[in-house]
């Protein structure tokens, strides 16, 4: 069955903010032959074309192709992988700048929701195609919600001149019976490769896309542990019995290339800017560790050849200050990008993989389970020591060094910054005593092993309060002092514009006002 891509648009249109800029940018297909044949159909899609409509949702639903306003200047930044070094920029110091947000909300309801409507409509639910680009629906939609809190989500994508948004917790619901019916199908098509080499992920394996939707669902049932508690267990266990990821060999790695803006790694474009640089809570746990992915996660900083990182929040005069400059401070690692040997020169590898999701973080999740009482089929310190262990496998490391950082008695360290600030914590990694300790060990390590997605890494240390982070030093949101942290985002401008009344009734849904401050349904800290 043929659909043309005037059907999308209006569904891009039944988002209030959602207007065409953007989508002839970047469209799901090269081929423009049928353009203008007919007063009613742009483009004329055949089924040839339907993996490249997967391919456009997962790129897009990965955020690379806006990854520094999408992802870089507020999630990365609020789970402290980065810090900003530049004055020009006031996202580290909780400014929420309205615009930039559109970055993160737009290439999921212009790219992301269009194509997978098109395929849902093109593939049976029964099969493989289908199953998959559920999956995707939800992976997609989880960050979009973690930001917000209530979002248009049942109605994304159909036509309509408002589109209500719906309850985090119908979300959620969704999102589990999704994963689950998915799941459920994938299971009698091992055999098939969906979407083939279309398939930027997993180049089509169902068995490890089976792996990355139980993982997800474990991620998302912690996520609402304290919340829903009795619903949360049952998902948990669900989704470890079902077989969740357990190698390296089967982090979920999206193909990136050099091709264009939209196919390059985004982490690797933007870090030749000077704009961020490692963080002083990254220094003072990887120092403190000793641990061995610091010289894969960033490298020596040019003038002091030794990894330095900075406080978060610092104003523009303390940004000038020597301590504080890029050439003192340690960019991301040479995966993604290599100094040139003169301070602020750098060549950037657009074609590194993104990461999308590491296994470690299976292990840590059961972990957290274990210590809940769930059935995760097994002790939370075998999980949390091979979380270490296949997190150590995904940068390269095996064998000694591993055990002897398993065993670790170190705590971290102060980071000499320019604030002086105390060490951040002081559990160590070996395994400890009392589950209070368990816990913070599980969340400071699941976040070692999530980098670098900060988007994961912001909700659950909201979720978790884990690992502890340094307040920044500057705030200047009237609604979050330096002493807090933000916990969300307020709806974006064109919503209140162009959908107004749905964005009333979603703050009586967020039960809350409109602000930063405000946390989510899940997050009861």
């Amino acid at each position: 069955m043929k659909r043309h891509i005037n059907q999308k648009l209006r569904r891009i249109l039944s988002v209030g903010s959602i207007g065409l800029v953007g989508f002839f940018g970047a469209a799901c297909t090269d081929d423009y032959d049928a353009m203008n044949k007919s007063k009613t159909s742009l483009v004329v899609l055949t089924p040839a074309e339907y993996p490249k409509l997967f391919s456009q949702a997962l790129s897009q639903g990965s955020y690379h192709p806006s990854y520094q306003t999408a992802t870089n200047l507020f999630a990365d930044l609020y789970a402290q992988y980065f810090a900003t070094s530049t004055p020009n920029f006031q996202s580290d110091r909780y400014f929420t700048n309205m615009s930039w947000i559109n970055s993160h909300w737009n290439p999921i309801y212009i790219q992301v929701v269009p194509q997978l409507r098109t395929l849902f409509e093109n593939y049976d639910a029964k099969t493989a195609e289908h199953s998959v680009a559920s999956i995707w629906w939800v992976f997609s939609f989880h960050r979009v919600t973690d930001y917000y809190g209530p979002i248009p989500y049942f109605d994304a994508g159909i036509p309509a001149q408002s589109v209500k948004y719906d309850a985090q917790d119908a979300i959620y619901d969704d999102f589990f019976k999704r994963l689950d019916a998915a799941v459920a199908v994938l299971k009698t098509k091992t055999g098939e490769k969906p979407f083939g080499s279309a398939d930027i992920m997993y180049a089509g394996d169902v068995n490890k896309w089976i792996k990355f939707a139980n993982t997800l669902r474990l991620r998302l049932a912690l996520r609402i542990s304290k919340v829903d508690p009795a619903r949360a267990k049952t998902e948990a266990e669900a989704a470890v019995a079902a077989g969740v990821l357990t190698t390296a060999s089967e982090d979920a790695m999206m193909v990136r290339t050099a091709v264009s803006s939209a196919d390059a790694n985004g982490l690797s474009r933007i870090a030749a800017w000077g704009e961020f640089r490692m963080s002083a809570t990254m220094e003072s746990i990887l120092k403190g560790y000793k641990d061995p992915r610091m010289e894969q996660f960033f490298q020596p900083a040019f003038k002091t050849k030794t990894y330095e990182g900075m406080r978060n929040g610092l104003s523009p005069g303390q940004l000038i200050e020597e301590l504080n400059t890029n050439d003192n401070n340690s960019n991301i690692g040479a995966r993604w990008i290599r100094n040139t040997g003169t301070g602020s020169g750098w060549e950037n590898l657009l074609a590194v993989k993104a990461d999308i999701m590491h296994a470690a973080e299976a292990y840590f999740l059961k972990a957290e389970g274990a210590l809940n009482g769930w059935n995760m089929g097994g002790d939370a310190k075998g999980f949390y020591e091979e979380g270490i262990r296949q997190s150590m496998a995904t940068w390269g490391y095996s064998g000694a060094v591993v055990e002897t950082y398993v065993n670790g008695t170190t705590p971290p360290i102060a980071p000499g910054d320019s604030q002086n600030s105390p060490a951040v914590s002081n559990i160590p990694v070996k395994w400890g005593a009392t589950v209070a300790e368990q816990r913070e060990q599980i969340g400071t390590q699941k976040w070692l092993a999530l980098y670098p997605d900060g988007s994961e890494a912001w909700a659950e240390f909201r979720r978790s309060l884990f690992p502890k982070l340094y307040h920044v030093v500057n705030s200047v949101n009237p609604d979050v002092p330096n002493t807090g942290f933000i916990r969300r985002f307020p709806f974006i401008d064109s919503e209140k514009a162009n959908n107004k009344a749905a964005v009333t009734e979603a703050v009586k849904l967020l039960k809350g006002e409109d602000k930063a401050s405000t946390p989510l349904w899940w997050d009861k800290n």
